[in-house]
């Protein structure tokens, strides 16, 4: 019982720690540095909804495109019919989650590699709607002077969301409880039958499971989620177009996931965090950029070789070290006592 309850306390003291972090590292970063907590708290919710749809075994490369779809609903929304930016963003979400629940009956009728090649096409067909049709997606150059998150003015406090470190704080408020609620969905039932589908998908329907449906949900959830992405992503940028939800980026996604890990919930938020910073504070600092896609290939390669189970596999280890320790510390104090 005593154990438990270090443990527990440990655990709060390293979530309070957390919280300190993200809390203040806008006050020690440079303007362009603020942009790029940004973009990285968006990224932490891209894969982490990416990561629920693997669960159930399936890999998509449609991801990136519901989050583009998530990003053009929010902007047309807002832009075209007048919505409220807020209203605008959760309709954008919702309509990704649509589109998704559309693509699910053909998608899901192939597993494996089908189902990777035919969410490829399903992306590749809506991009190209985006980049043929003027009227009303912009074609491609895409849509542009997208309304802002409405600022904050209550006389005695007023915040302007078009500076980056107001804009982050209420992205990570969002990203947070987005990453709560994937948290639930994956410690609940359901999140327990994704696991079965994915390991046992034929004993899964001898047992009355609905294995469609339950793909499906998962794919529809994940791409929700990922709408909240494109939304966020839409309205601080003000510009969307269809080159930023293309096959590279699905690419990067795919690398971010592999390289954290996706036996746990935390693994790919490893992943893009250390892949950010090796990319955006390294390669940037030396001044080569260009090299990027040969190192994502290098790491990923080496990540396969000598971390197949990702990064998230460090932190399991030195987890059971440091219980290993007390446990044995523990065993010790004991044995001194009945000396």
């Amino acid at each position: 019982m005593h154990e438990r309850n270090t443990i527990s306390g440990a655990g709060w003291i390293g979530i309070l720690a957390l919280a300190v972090v993200l809390l203040a590292v806008p006050h020690l970063v440079s303007f362009s540095q603020q942009e790029l907590l940004v973009f990285l708290t968006i990224n932490v919710l891209l894969v982490v909804s990416y990561r629920l749809l693997t669960l159930t075994g399936e890999w998509s490369l449609a991801h990136v495109v519901m989050m583009g779809v998530g990003a053009y609903g929010s902007a047309l929304y807002s832009k075209l019919f007048g919505f409220p930016v807020p209203l605008a963003m959760l309709a954008g979400a919702v309509t990704a989650g649509l589109i998704a629940t559309v693509l699910s009956f053909p998608l899901f009728r192939m597993k494996g590699f089908y189902f990777l090649i035919g969410s490829f096409a399903a992306g590749e067909v809506i991009r190209l709607i985006w980049k043929r049709f003027t009227d009303p997606f912009g074609g491609p150059k895409g849509i542009q002077r997208i309304p802002g998150f409405p600022e904050i003015d209550l006389g005695f406090l007023r915040v302007d969301f078009y500076q980056p470190e107001n804009y982050y704080y209420f992205v990570l408020a969002v990203v947070l409880v987005s990453l709560w609620v994937l948290y639930r969905i994956e410690r609940s039932r359901i999140g327990l039958t994704f696991h079965a589908i994915h390991w046992q998908d034929k004993l899964s329907e001898s047992v009355g499971i609905d294995t469609f449906g339950h793909r499906m949900l998962a794919f529809v959830v994940a791409s929700f989620f990922a709408g909240v992405a494109g939304a966020l992503y839409a309205h601080y940028l003000s510009t969307v177009n269809p080159n930023q939800f293309n096959v590279d980026t699905m690419v990067y996604v795919l690398i971010w996931t592999i390289v954290g890990g996706t036996s746990r919930w935390y693994g790919p938020i490893l992943g893009v965090i250390a892949l950010t910073i090796i990319d955006e504070v390294i390669l940037r600092g030396i001044g080569a950029d260009q090299w990027r896609p040969l190192l994502y290939g290098a790491i990923l390669i080496c990540a396969i070789l000598f971390l197949p189970n990702g990064l998230e596999s460090l932190v399991i280890r030195a987890g059971e070290a440091l219980r290993g320790r007390s446990a044995s510390a523990v065993t010790g104090a004991a044995g001194a006592e009945q000396e």
